[in-house]
């Protein structure tokens, strides 16, 4: 009978095969925005290391995530959400969507912070800011503009491209930067004249920069992006080049810093609870924080993290940025998005 059973045990192994009775990898439910990005190898070293099987599915815009976020939370799509930043956490917040890490990732110190409350971990920055296409201003022999008022002349009309900030964090941002160093009344003062010489509003920023800007073949030699965007322009080129064709505008009013982190979504999986706090642990290692200075375009958050060449090179940080005290933030987003609506496209 022994025999027997010991022969049942040897054929069920060989049949079924030891890969099929290895244990199945946890599966880690991750949503972000669409700018995500990490080498595949350091993704793949991750899942091997903890037995864990990402799922990344990217939302969009940082903005429209948030949303998806917001209207699943009684069913969460996610165990973990990368890409919430300092415009878009009052909203996560009020609507409850994500939860506290206080691993040490969160205890560590941190570059920079985004705030009181329920806090995601910070993983990166960069700065929202205007970009210009040199070669379009020295064809047309026009003269960069020096200040946000000069955008509302005759002569800057239908140059400027913005994103949208009801559903773009760098569109938020740079909402907040104008009232922020304009004050409301200027701010939404400018908005309209803007409106009257020719903004054009963009759903998202891939769509403002790939589509409409005149680097990338559209007619606005002028859009909202990042500090950074100049460096992987010559990162990205496909000729040898040592200086970019894009250039910053540090103008006042214009400046934002947008930190983004990544946080534990409130009612995701409790099987997949430990492994959620593994990957917030892995967005703050040394790999991980070097790799994103090249792949999605921001400063690292860990401190004392070096910067990568041509970040340091063609990323210059801004001297100055605008922004708001996070409680006022938290108290008149929601009323500032709709008054903007109001103001720019109705």
């Amino acid at each position: 009978m022994q025999r027997r059973f010991l022969f049942s045990v040897v054929l069920s192994f060989a049949l079924v095969g030891p890969a099929a009775l290895a244990q199945t990898p946890t599966p880690l439910r991750v949503i972000s925005h669409s700018s995500f990005d990490l080498p595949k190898a350091l993704l793949a070293g991750f899942e091997q290391q903890h037995g864990v099987k990402l799922q990344i599915v990217k939302a969009g815009d940082a903005g429209e995530m948030v949303n998806k976020l917001i209207l699943t939370r009684a069913r969460p799509i996610a165990d973990v959400a990368f890409g919430i930043d300092n415009t878009l956490l009052p909203r996560a917040q009020a609507a409850g969507v994500i939860e506290a890490y206080t691993g040490p990732a969160a205890q560590r110190a941190a570059a920079v912070s985004l705030g009181g409350g329920v806090v995601p971990v910070p993983v990166s920055y960069g700065y929202v800011n205007l970009n210009i296409d040199k070669a379009w201003f020295e064809k047309n022999n026009l003269a960069l503009p020096t200040s946000l008022a000069d955008l509302a002349k005759p002569a800057y009309a239908k140059l400027l491209v913005v994103p949208n900030p009801a559903t773009s964090s760098p569109g938020q941002a740079f909402l907040l930067a104008t009232i922020a160093g304009l004050g409301e009344a200027a701010a939404f003062d400018w908005w309209a004249q803007m409106r009257a010489n020719g903004v054009k509003v963009a759903k998202g920023w891939s769509e403002a920069y790939y589509t409409e800007f005149s680097r990338n073949g559209g007619s606005r030699p002028i859009v909202v992006s990042y500090t950074s965007s100049p460096a992987a322009e010559v990162f990205f080129s496909k000729e040898k080049i040592s200086e970019p064709p894009t250039a910053n505008l540090f103008l006042k009013g214009g400046v934002f810093r947008q930190v983004e982190g990544v946080a534990l979504v409130k009612g995701g999986n409790p099987a997949a609870r430990e492994a959620a706090g593994q990957f917030i642990e892995f967005l703050r290692s040394a790999p991980v924080q070097q790799a994103l200075q090249t792949t999605m375009w921001v400063f690292p958050a860990e401190a004392g993290a070096p910067r990568v060449a041509v970040m340091q090179q063609h990323a210059v940080e801004p001297a100055q940025f605008d922004e708001l005290p996070q409680p006022l933030t938290e108290q008149q987003a929601r009323a500032w998005l709709q008054r903007w609506t109001r103001t720019v496209l109705k």
